[in-house]
């Protein structure tokens, strides 16, 4: 077993190293390390403490640190300095799916087959617990985000993709609920493997992406939507260059060159404590309007950025992705509307529902259920997709797959723009009632 509060004492010994060092730097005007730079630095500096560790402790007439542990240490140590200390022997677990934190001694676990355990402390006290996420903050995403009384709200990607939400002083201890992104790389056949939808549904996606539908994903939290963009995402082709948007960087498609070798990734930036260098998704969007794209991907809308995004849609930009929380596919409209009308603009709901008639192609919504196939666990599958058809003082859509008497979507409605989509590979394997 590691011991917890020798590593904390040595991350202390090496954050101060490491700080002397900066003050170093400055003071010689020598450019600051870069974080690459740093995190190997900071491994020699680990090396060095744990020599000095050593020594005293031969010195002092006890046994040095054993061989086959002092690695585990150094590897605990850099991560409480950079990495996600405790934490990562659950982030590390492919069958964890959730993790929530009520304070440091509070760790419940939700596993992929459903199962919720309870995990021993993730820190000491509720301030190295903080201390931990203001680490993260500080050295993961494009900038350097703060977590403190007055920004006791947080969000981020952590570096293996999944995603943490933290907030403090408005609860009675810190609360922490990590994500998992168990999967990264997917496409939709693999989709349809795992039966998160029909090969049936796998097919029309396809062909709707590659003839350039505007998509929005809808469904509750923890439903699996921004999987289901990264699948449909792999499905454009990797000539494009897609630029994608988003409040903590979590799509990811950068990652893969093979995939997409021209994608540019926008992440909100959020002001100084001065309320200085602000940056909106909203004005993302906008910006990425002018970097040349052929789609633009916004990772999951909130707020006043719907109004921007719908325009960029409308105005040429086919071919869009995009996620939006709602309980129906059918709600979707009216969660649009409720952004819109609190945006900047103040559009109004007729304004609101003639834009989203103007933009939006599909909407796909997925819902998460238990699997009485199996007797256990938790799946998730495509409930329904409506196309937007129209507009006549609301917005006019088909379910073109509905939900069966078990919740998957089936066959419903004739596809208003089947031509377009069979043009690009999809003929439908099974015409159900309305043919």
């Amino acid at each position: 077993m590691i011991d917890h509060d020798l590593v904390r004492a040595l991350r202390g010994q090496v954050a101060d190293r490491l700080n002397e060092q900066r003050r170093r730097d400055q003071i010689s005007g020598v450019a600051p390390m870069n974080v690459d730079d740093e995190r190997e630095y900071a491994r020699s500096l680990i090396i060095q403490v744990l020599e000095d560790h050593a020594r005293y402790e031969v010195a002092e007439g006890r046994s040095p640190i054993p061989a086959d542990i002092e690695g585990q240490v150094a590897s605990a140590i850099h991560s409480a300095l950079f990495g996600v200390g405790r934490l990562e022997p659950l982030l590390s677990d492919p069958d964890v799916e959730n993790i929530d934190i009520n304070g440091c001694d509070h760790v419940f676990v939700q596993y992929a087959d459903g199962r919720e355990e309870r995990h021993p402390p993730v820190a000491e006290t509720d301030d190295e617990l903080v201390e931990l996420v203001q680490v993260l903050a500080a050295h993961t995403g494009l900038s350097s985000r703060p977590f403190d009384s007055a920004n006791p709200q947080l969000d981020l990607r952590l570096p293996d993709g999944s995603r943490l939400s933290a907030v403090m002083n408005v609860c009675a201890r810190p609360s922490i609920s990590v994500r998992k992104a168990r999967l990264g790389r997917v496409f939709l056949h693999e989709l349809v493997a795992n039966g998160t939808m029909s090969p049936e549904i796998g097919s029309f996606l396809t062909a709707a992406v590659k003839a350039r539908k505007n998509i929005m994903i809808a469904g509750a939290t923890n439903a699996g939507k921004t999987t289901m963009l990264r699948a449909l995402a792999n499905v454009i082709p990797a000539s494009e260059r897609l630029i994608t948007v988003e409040r903590a960087l979590e799509v990811g498609l950068g990652e893969y060159e093979d995939l997409h070798p021209n994608v540019v990734s926008f992440e909100e930036r959020l002001g100084n404590s001065e309320g200085l260098g602000h940056v909106s998704m909203a004005e993302l969007v906008r910006r990425s309007l002018r970097m040349n794209p052929s789609r633009v991907i916004v990772g999951e809308v909130l707020g006043d950025e719907i109004v921007t995004m719908l325009n960029a849609m409308s105005q040429g930009n086919d071919g869009s992705l995009s996620t939006i929380h709602a309980n129906s596919s059918l709600e979707v409209f009216n969660r649009i509307g409720t952004y819109a009308i609190q945006s900047r603009e103040r559009l109004p709901l007729e304004a609101t529902t003639m834009l989203i008639a103007g933009a939006l192609d599909f909407v796909v919504f997925i819902r998460k259920h238990n699997d009485h196939a199996t007797g256990g666990g938790q799946v998730r599958v495509v409930e329904s997709i409506r196309e937007v058809v129209g507009h006549d003082g609301q917005v006019l859509s088909n379910e073109v797959f509905a939900p069966d008497g078990d919740g998957r979507a089936v066959p419903h409605s004739p596809i208003g723009c089947i031509a377009d989509l069979q043009d690009h590979g999809y003929q439908p394997m099974v015409h159900g009632r309305w043919t």
